[in-house]
């Protein structure tokens, strides 16, 4: 199982990302090769988390839009976190390049439900931009959201949360499925399984 930090800044929304530890999402997933490549930051404040998910990757793909858009069919980065342990019930962010979120919450494919909230853009605060050689999104989870869901979710140095950051695409020229900390499913949900999380250190 991989582990990082999730390191606390002073105000995330103007965090110096050069100084954020970048992990790889580098593990080929359902053996189908690619050389799309893909990253992820993510850091901390009083108030939220901060994520910066970037991909390279020739062909971007961005068809979906909308509240019941499905962005994993197009050029897609995501972010799937467990908040509380021996809990596993997780949230999954998926967005692609037009920002398109298809925001779920379950334990598992079979009991996903996909929350719509009303003000997705000024909750998350999506940023998008597109490169010659691809994508980036930043955005942030404010504490205030999980604590909805996870009361007794506490955002503090020595909290721990399980958590896999993916780069996906399904209906492009070259599909592909990347992850940071390894998956063991071979076909169909894979992503969707908290067992092959990693470890997001709160520091």
């Amino acid at each position: 199982m991989k582990h990082a930090t999730i390191l606390s800044v002073t105000d995330g929304a103007t965090a110096d990302w050069s100084d954020i530890p970048s992990l790889d999402i580098d593990c080929l997933t359902m053996k189908v090769s690619t050389d799309v490549t893909a990253s992820a930051q993510i850091c901390r404040d009083d108030t939220a988390l901060y994520l910066h998910l970037s991909a390279n990757e020739a062909e971007i793909c961005a068809e979906e839009n909308g509240p019941l858009g499905m962005p994993c069919r197009d050029s897609c980065l995501e972010f799937f976190f467990c908040p509380r342990k021996g809990d596993s019930r997780y949230f999954n962010f998926e967005w692609n390049p037009r920002g398109c979120l298809f925001l779920g919450f379950g334990s598992g494919i079979q009991d996903q439900t996909r929350l719509l909230p009303g003000e997705a853009e000024s909750l998350f605060s999506p940023v998008i931009r597109t490169r010659t050689d691809g994508w980036e999104i930043f955005f942030w989870i404010p504490f205030a959201f999980i604590l909805r869901f996870f009361p007794d979710f506490v955002p503090a140095a020595g909290t721990s949360i399980r958590a896999n950051f993916y780069k996906c695409a399904e209906q492009v020229f070259q599909p592909h499925y990347l992850s940071w900390n390894p998956v063991t499913g071979t076909e169909g949900a894979v992503f969707h399984a908290p067992d092959d999380f990693g470890m997001l250190d709160f520091v």
